[in-house]
């Protein structure tokens, strides 16, 4: 009977590991999606080094481009990573190439060195994307991963949002907004240590070895492309909102930066709000419609705050188009990692690949901006709007 006794021990711990009641599991692997909000400090720092070293859009533009470049170039290399030494492991480098690249501004601040530390944010933004959100899968149930998805999304948000804000107090308080990077470097430094003290049980599937034609073979799925570029569209729109909307308060409200920042903040502030709702929406509303309607809602909020004149105006349009970005991100993944639940290491690897969109989108919205202004950069993102309206019709 004592044997028994301990199967069913085991089953009992093993069925409340599957039911996501692993909390010691889960903090960690979900403050590392907080961790990989520090991406976003690139929208302000981008503002901060225009005015700083005197550059032109298109040239300031390069510094989100160094970052978002490496997406294309790392995420699938990644994904055949993790299947060799494992998920947690492959965060965990993740976070030590992060912690490097938010030292590096510390140490000197020049152009050229904000590119190099925006490559290397680059490059660790691409490994903790590839390999945070398959990783959430071995701390939570299989019924709660979208929804659990959009929790991950709320704690990068929420990173995302603090970044203007502790900019905009470290340049008030210390008048050195850099500082901003040893506060996250701390903080990485921090969840790096508790995730390497945390035991994580990784399935036997999550070891096996892959190659770069495993992963480049669903490509054949045409939808798994759509998907894609559906997250080439999403990125392209947040990185878009998050660099183009101080510069366009500037111009329109005669603001200065530091309160113009506070506009970005506002969005994520919203985003973060839409992600908290989508975490319980989404457990009952079918992802298609809660993407057509995010998708909608994004389009009319955009040709709204292109229209507006008054600031509160122009800040609840802002707050709109939060929430409308807030779930896409997690929706298209969810949709792609049941799609092809067998291989979901190499299915994030592309679905990351796809972040690229913010050096895609990127370069286009600077040039129009020096051509003909911020507000004809952020009309161009209508485009993707319509493009994830149309991928809405397509998800089932």
């Amino acid at each position: 009977m004592e044997p028994t006794n301990t199967v069913t021990a085991a089953t009992a711990s093993e069925a409340e590991r599957n039911d996501g009641r692993g909390m010691g599991q889960q903090l960690p692997v979900f403050l590392g999606f907080f961790v990989m909000g520090f991406v976003d400090v690139v929208g302000i720092s981008t503002n901060y080094a225009k005015q700083d070293l005197h550059l032109k859009d298109s040239i300031a533009n390069l510094l989100p481009l160094m970052v978002f470049m490496w997406f294309a170039l790392f995420s699938v290399p990644t994904g055949v990573l993790m299947n060799r030494i494992g998920r947690r492991r492959t965060v965990l480098l993740g976070m030590a190439i992060t912690l490097l690249a938010l030292l590096i501004p510390l140490a000197a601040y020049n152009f050229d060195v904000l590119l190099i530390a925006f490559a290397l944010i680059g490059i660790g933004n691409t490994i903790l994307q590839v390999a945070l959100n398959p990783l959430l899968t071995n701390v939570v149930a299989p019924q709660r991963l979208t929804s659990a998805l959009t929790g991950g999304q709320l704690a990068k948000a929420v990173a995302s949002f603090l970044g203007p804000v502790v900019a905009a107090a470290a340049s008030a308080w210390f008048g050195n907004w850099k500082l901003i990077f040893g506060a996250f470097a701390t903080i990485t430094l921090l969840n790096a240590g508790w995730l390497w003290a945390t035991s994580i049980r990784e399935e036997k599937a999550a070891q096996q070895t892959s190659s770069w034609l495993d992963c480049l073979r669903l490509l054949k799925d045409p939808f798994i492309i759509q998907l894609v570029l559906g997250v080439v569209a999403i990125v392209g729109l947040d990185v878009g909102l998050n660099t183009t909307l101080p510069k366009f308060l500037m111009v329109r409200c005669n603001l200065p930066l530091e309160k113009a920042g506070l506009g970005t903040s506002l969005y994520f502030i919203a985003r973060t709000a839409g992600s908290f709702a989508g975490v319980i929406l989404l457990t009952k509303i079918k992802g298609r419609k809660f993407l057509l309607l995010s998708a909608a809602a994004g389009a009319l909020a955009l040709l709204g705050l292109l229209a507006a004149a008054p600031l509160w105006l122009l800040l609840i349009f802002i707050f709109i188009l939060g929430l409308a970005v807030a779930n896409v991100f997690p929706i298209i993944f969810g949709a792609a990692l049941q799609r092809s639940p067998a291989q979901q290491n190499e299915v994030s690897g592309l679905l990351i690949m796809g972040v690229s969109g913010g050096a895609i989108l990127l370069p286009i919205m600077g040039f129009i901006s020096d051509a003909r202004g911020d507000a004809w950069a952020l009309a161009f993102l209508l485009v993707a709007w319509g493009y994830l309206g149309w991928l809405g019709r397509r998800i089932r």
